[in-house]
């Protein structure tokens, strides 16, 4: 078990930028990183297709990514039943908004910038599947009625327009060996819990944030 005071670097672990070689242009990352092969660039589509489709009828997870007009960015994860996504047409596509922390990063940036990029996610699968686009927000709209899962109808949705789609191969996966249950080792960290006491929450006890964070937070995952 890590201690939650037990830092896992040290400081200067990177050097001084004095130390530190940047990459500051597109024709010095091309020398270092090669050139793409065609079928890499020519895999990029502007519509789904039946295997995107597909894929997005099957996961049950993606992340959104955005950033607002200064370019502060967000990651936020959405999860639901498999299918959460709903397609509305080969260009368009939706995500309900579920119960949360109220916080709206992803939601304030696009009100500020519409671009997203989203990545869906098969649990056992290396590869995935990118979608970016422009997104909106809206309040009402027929297809609320699809979105209804254990009896909660979302309040808000994510329409994303397409304008690029493809699959992304398996490497990263492969290599961090996230879907090996061998690999896994949650016990390494601090407890939920205990990083809520620690960082957000001090004045609660660690059985009462354990009680939380046990069958109450389960239940209340549709409000």
């Amino acid at each position: 078990m890590a201690r939650m005071d037990d830092p896992t670097g040290s400081a200067g672990y990177g050097g001084s930028e004095s130390e530190q070689l940047e990459v500051t242009d597109e024709e010095n990352l091309r020398e270092l990183l090669g050139t793409p092969l065609r079928r890499t660039l020519d895999k990029e589509r502007g519509r789904l297709h039946g295997l995107d489709r597909q894929w997005l009828a099957h996961s049950p997870f993606c992340l959104v990514a955005t950033s607002d007009e200064l370019g502060n960015c967000d990651v936020s994860p959405k999860g639901d039943p498999p299918g959460f996504t709903l397609v509305l047409d080969d260009s368009t596509i939706a995500l309900p908004e579920r119960p949360g922390n109220r916080r709206a990063d992803n939601f304030r940036n696009i009100l500020r910038n519409p671009h997203v990029g989203l990545l869906y996610m098969l649990p056992g699968r290396g590869d995935t599947l990118r979608i970016n686009g422009r997104a909106r927000i809206v309040r009402r709209a027929p297809f609320f009625e699809r979105m209804e899962v254990k009896g909660h109808r979302p309040g808000l949705a994510l329409v994303v327009e397409i304008e690029q789609v493809f699959h992304h191969c398996a490497k990263v996966f492969m290599r961090s060996g996230l879907w090996n249950p061998e690999s896994w080792n949650p016990e390494a960290v601090d407890s939920r819990p205990a990083i809520a006491k620690a960082l957000e929450t001090p004045e609660k006890s660690l059985a009462e944030l354990e009680g939380y964070y046990g069958a109450e937070y389960a239940a209340k995952l549709y409000g």
